[in-house]
C-alpha cells in the first residue's frame, strides 16, 4: 500500500479538483445542448405505404405529398407496393426496424447539438422512414424541418441486398451510419464550397466536415464518423508519421494533380501510395489527415465553427502546429 505524506496530500487534493473541474468541463456542452428545445416526431413511412389499403393511397399521398415525384403515376405507385422485391424489402426492413429503439432519441439530440450550434435551425423536425429500394444516393437527407431515412440501405454489412457492392463499401450499410449519415448531410449544407484545388485545400475541406461531424456526435466512435473499420483506424494512427512524411517528401500538399484526389479522398478499396503498404491501408487516408490538422487547429485556436468554415486551408495548415504522432 502507498503512503500519503503530509506534502502529497494538498496536492492529491489538488490534482482530484482539477481532474474534476476537466470531467466536468468536458460534459459542459453536452449538459446544455441537452437543455435546448427539441419537438421530434417520426413517421413510418415505410410501415403506411406498404400496409395501408390501396384505396386509402390518395390520402397517403396527400399526408406525404413531398415524397411523391409529380412525374409518377398512382398507378405506378401500387404496382411497386405488390412488387415482390419491394415485399422482399419491406420484410427485411421490418426484421431489424419494427422497433426503432434509441434511434429517435439519438436524432433528438443530434438535431439539439445542430441547433446548438446553428441557433437559427427549427427547434421541430420530422423523420420520415422511407424504403429507397436501396438507393445509396439518399440514405440520409436532412432538409431543415424534415429528415428522411432509407432503412433498407442500413440492415448490415453481412446482408444479401448489399452483396452486388464493392467490399470497401459495405460498411456504409451498418446501422451505426444513420446519425453520421444525417449530420454529414446537414453539414454539406454548412460547409461553404472550396475554390482551392490543391491537395491540401482538399485535405482540409474534408477534415473541416470530419472535425463538424466530431462536435455533433461526441460519443459517436471514430471509426463510424469516417466509415472505418477499428483495424482500417488503427492502420491510420499506427502510420500517421510515415503517412505525413510521404506528403511532405514527394511535395504534395500545393499539388493541384486532380489524381491524388482519386489516391488519397475518395472511397477506395485502399490509399495508392504506390508502395508495398498501399494493400494494408484504407481509402481515403487524405481524409483522416485532413481531420487531424483541422483539430490540431481547434485545439490551438480560439475560434467557433463558423470561423473553421470560413478560414482557408493554407491558414489553418500553418496555424494548425500540427505534428503527426510517433
Amino acid at each position: 500500500m502507498f503512503k500519503i505524506s503530509k506534502i502529497s496530500l494538498p496536492l492529491l487534493v489538488v490534482f482530484s479538483f482539477f481532474v474534476w473541474s476537466c470531467g466536468d468541463s468536458k460534459t459542459k456542452v453536452d449538459k446544455e445542448v441537452e437543455q435546448i428545445p427539441m419537438d421530434v416526431t417520426v413517421f413510418r413511412f415505410d410501415q403506411e405505404f406498404y400496409t395501408g389499403k390501396d384505396e386509402d393511397f390518395l390520402g397517403l399521398k396527400k399526408k406525404y405529398s413531398y415524397l411523391f415525384p409529380s412525374g409518377v403515376s398512382n398507378e405506378a405507385w401500387l404496382e411497386k407496393k405488390h412488387d415482390t422485391l419491394f415485399a422482399e424489402l419491406y420484410e427485411e426492413v421490418t426484421k431489424q426496424y419494427q422497433d426503432l429503439e434509441t434511434l429517435p432519441a439519438d436524432l433528438k439530440h443530434l438535431f439539439q447539438a445542430m441547433k446548438y450550434y446553428y441557433p437559427e435551425e427549427s427547434d421541430h423536425k420530422k423523420v420520415i422512414t422511407v424504403i429507397s429500394e436501396v438507393d445509396v444516393a439518399a440514405k440520409a437527407i436532412y432538409a431543415d424541418t424534415l429528415a428522411l431515412i432509407s432503412l433498407d440501405t442500413y440492415l448490415g454489412k453481412d446482408h444479401h441486398f448489399y452483396k452486388g457492392f464493392p467490399a470497401y463499401t459495405l460498411t456504409t450499410f451498418e446501422s451505426s451510419q444513420i446519425l453520421p449519415d444525417m449530420a454529414e448531410s446537414f453539414v454539406i449544407q454548412k460547409l461553404p464550397k472550396t475554390a482551392d484545388r490543391t491537395f491540401l485545400g482538399v485535405m482540409i475541406q474534408q477534415g473541416k466536415l470530419m472535425y463538424a461531424k466530431e462536435l455533433l456526435l461526441p460519443k459517436v466512435p471514430e471509426e463510424s464518423l469516417i466509415t472505418y473499420t477499428k483495424e482500417q483506424l488503427d492502420w491510420c494512427k499506427a502510420n500517421e508519421s510515415q503517412v505525413w512524411r510521404y506528403f511532405v517528401d514527394n511535395q504534395l500538399f500545393f499539388d493541384t494533380d486532380g489524381k491524388l484526389t482519386t489516391r488519397f479522398i475518395d472511397p477506395a478499396p485502399f490509399s495508392k501510395f504506390y508502395l508495398d503498404i498501399d494493400g494494408d491501408s484504407p481509402g481515403r487516408v487524405g481524409v483522416w489527415m485532413g481531420w487531424q490538422i483541422v483539430r490540431s487547429y481547434m485545439e490551438n485556436n480560439n475560434v467557433t465553427l463558423q470561423e473553421l468554415f470560413a478560414t482557408p486551408a493554407k491558414d489553418i495548415f500553418e496555424k494548425s502546429k500540427y505534428k503527426p504522432k510517433k
